[in-house]
């Protein structure tokens, strides 16, 4: 199998086939491949030429040394922060640039899911990407410096993000300032705020995630 620049878990399709998608998997802060593999488990049979990759975050996190992280969190510096994220921004899409090339794949036949710091890096490269990729499904993230996208915007994937109302850990305010945003840059994206729910991805997230896969890249 390929190296990649980043640790990856690979889920080949189920049928066996060369796969005619891909679909990146981005966990959140402290989280690594495994746990956001859930998403893939469930999918899978719904997209059999699919092959799913959940790469760890390139960084051991600080708080959870089990786990990995995109960026630090330690600074509350907005620059700090960008700086941080345009690090980890450079290897995901290199590891995409991999995917694209160990595949023989399009970025038209590609699609980035992140959660919560996946998420917030999913939007980031795959704006940024000067080949576009199919969509990015966001679960409780944000953009993470309006400014410094506006000036880096090369193009305009579908889009769909999704948090619920009661995130205490990324506020929901995000998903609204996205949209608006997102809009603002004729960026098509269809947003969701779930009623009564945390930091984390309801199943009903799950199953409308797959259905605007199967809508976008099947």
């Amino acid at each position: 199998m390929t190296n990649y620049i980043l640790d990856t878990k690979t889920i080949l399709p189920i049928s066996e086939k060369k796969p005619q998608q891909a679909i990146i998997l981005c966990h959140g802060y402290g989280g690594d491949g495994q746990d956001i593999s859930i998403l893939a488990m469930n999918w899978q049979r719904f997209m059999p030429d699919a092959v799913f990759l959940c790469p760890n975050a390139p960084e051991a996190c600080s708080v959870n040394p089990q786990g990995y992280q995109w960026f630090d969190l330690a600074s509350e510096k907005e620059e700090i922060i960008l700086e941080k994220s345009l690090i980890a921004e450079e290897k995901l899409s290199k590891f995409l640039d991999q995917i694209f090339d160990n595949f023989q794949l399009a970025a038209h036949q590609t699609a980035l899911v992140g959660f919560s710091q996946g998420c917030m890096m999913s939007i980031q490269v795959g704006l940024k990407k000067k080949n576009q990729i199919n969509s990015i499904i966001g679960y409780s993230g944000k953009i993470i410096n309006q400014k410094h996208l506006s000036q880096n915007i090369k193009s305009k994937p579908k889009m769909f993000l999704l948090h619920g109302d009661k995130d205490t850990i990324v506020s929901p305010i995000y998903l609204l300032e996205a949209k608006e945003y997102l809009k603002k840059h004729e960026i098509k994206v269809k947003t969701k705020m779930f009623k009564n729910c945390e930091h984390r991805i309801p199943v009903e997230g799950s199953s409308l995630g797959l259905e605007f896969l199967k809508k976008n890249l099947l």
